[in-house]
């Protein structure tokens, strides 16, 4: 095996590290240098830029300078094993504890320790265990807000932070308490440039999420995300939007909640589709026959609920649907960064959009302030944008097949904000939109149909378009409650069978 210098073995190091890692390696040797204890630095890189290996590399680097010991933090027993299994890649020898490690009588043979928060927390209270000599604490995945608890047993030495989203899960704790400065990588635009990170190919479909509410943890809550898409005609508008951009691909779908996840398996096995359901009670046997059969299954589908954001790892996966609503950027960033692996043969993947997330949060690869996002968190959330301006947004597009019914009729478009501006300069009553917008629709009717009965069926087809005119004329008006909404809809498709029947 060779010499071994302080639990670092002399080894050939097979992983080869890029430009951009050793840059960042660098900087934070530098920091440091300049505060080798008392010193809490965060670290920023996207995921699938390779965070494991950057800091396996500097764990073999930081003993060999210091002979100081390194422990490393993270949330998840999948994300342990991960970790030290790359950290013996590297040579440095290391200890997981875990649950079963209940005292360290070994201590002294390890200069290099990955612990799951919760079980060391449990140790350190107890007084079970006294880890000697630790120059540095990594913590992964550092924007979870369960490692603030374990600052106060490390405080005297080097604390280095890593995340793709230096973004706090509680907006009430901002990590800029608890971190000194951050040192941003390279960014998913760079990543994708250099070949490292595949291309996403975002399509966004409109979803009213007017009826979501917001929890406490500042996201939308379970039980209102599982009412809106759990309803038949989310569940179609997914499977369409499937059949659109994904048919015959490998594709992760993420729901928020296991209702619907399991409604989104029934409505896909329905379909005669190769689909799987994945939650956190699936048993440890299940979930790797699932995610076996995932890997080896090229039209492979796989629904879950928010548990694969972390540590999960197929390159092969070809869509990524997001069938939820998120506040979260750091949840936004995880998800879509589950496609962004590269491979022979693969530098683009799809995303499939069913939470309006793309106009909330931007492009998964656009620039980001992330010094700017630590500096002041407030602010960023302040200005995102809300659901409603989002949906003032929204521009209807009838369906082909829908359009292919009014083929007799030229233009079937209407501006509801062009005649609102025209009817107030006229000096008419704001109803009148509402007029001009029903003379077309009598007339799109009538035009394509032999006689009253043709003509009433076409206008049901119009629910969806009626809709959003609806919507479009209650922002205008500044009346939006959605009971006044349900009436004026009401109102103009009762009115439009009456106008209908006049005309013939």
């Amino acid at each position: 095996m060779g010499v071994e210098t302080f639990g670092i073995e002399e080894k050939k190091v097979d992983k080869q590290l890029y430009g951009y890692q050793e840059k960042d390696i660098e900087k934070i040797f530098k920091v440091i240098e300049e505060n080798p204890e008392h010193y809490n630095l965060l670290y920023q890189l996207p995921t699938g830029g390779g965070k494991t290996v950057i800091f396996s590399q500097m764990v073999r680097e930081y003993i060999q300078r210091t002979q100081k010991k390194v422990l490393i933090l993270t949330h998840r027993i999948e994300l342990c094993k991960q970790t030290s299994k790359m950290l013996t890649d590297f040579g440095v020898r290391n200890k997981i504890i875990n649950s079963k490690v209940k005292e360290l009588p070994d201590q002294d043979q390890y200069m290099c320790f990955v612990a799951m928060v919760e079980t060391l927390n449990n140790r350190l209270h107890d007084d079970k265990l006294d880890l000697e000599d630790i120059g540095m604490v990594i913590i992964d995945e550092a924007h979870y807000n369960s490692f603030r608890k374990l600052f106060k047993f490390f405080e005297k030495c080097f604390i280095l932070g890593v995340t793709a989203t230096p973004l706090s899960s509680n907006i009430k704790l901002p990590m800029k308490d608890n971190y000194r400065e951050l040192i941003v990588g390279d960014s998913i635009g760079s990543l994708i440039e250099k070949g490292f990170l595949a291309r996403a190919n975002i399509y966004s479909y409109n979803v009213g999420l007017t009826t979501l509410k917001v929890g406490m943890n500042g996201d939308y809550t379970v039980k209102s995300s599982e009412e809106l898409y759990s309803n038949i005609s989310m569940q179609e508008k997914l499977l369409n939007a499937y059949y659109e951009r994904s048919k015959g691909k490998k594709t992760l779908i993420f729901n928020n909640g296991i209702n619907t996840s399991i409604e989104v398996y029934e409505t896909f096995r329905n379909a005669g589709l190769p689909v799987r359901h994945l939650d956190n009670t699936t048993s440890k046997q299940e979930r790797k026959d699932i995610l076996k059969w995932f890997k080896n299954t090229p039209d492979a589908i796989v629904t879950s609920v928010s548990i694969l954001t972390t540590g999960f790892d197929e390159p092969t996966v070809d869509t990524i649907i997001l069938n939820r609503a998120t506040k979260s950027l750091t949840l936004y960033f995880q998800m879509i960064g589950r496609g962004s692996r590269v491979l022979p043969g693969k530098s683009e993947f799809t995303v499939i959009d069913l939470g309006n997330n793309l106009a909330r949060f931007g492009h998964w690869s656009a620039p980001v302030d992330w010094k700017q996002i630590f500096r002041s968190p407030d602010f960023y959330f302040e200005n995102l944008l809300s659901d409603e301006e989002i949906e003032r947004e929204f521009k209807y597009v009838m369906p082909p097949e829908i359009r292919e019914q009014f083929s007799n009729t030229e233009n079937v478009e209407f501006d509801v904000e062009e005649a609102y501006d025209e009817v107030i300069k006229k000096g008419l009553r704001s109803k009148a939109v509402l007029e001009w917008s029903m003379e077309q629709h009598v007339k799109m009717c009538v035009e394509n149909s032999e006689d009253v009965f043709d003509a009433r069926i076409l206008a049901k087809e119009l629910k969806d378009d009626i809709a959003s005119r609806i919507k479009q004329y209650s922002y205008c008006i500044s009346k939006s409650t959605k009971n006044y909404r349900d009436w004026l809809e009401e109102d103009y498709s009762r009115k439009l069978r009456m106008q209908i029947n006049k005309e013939f």
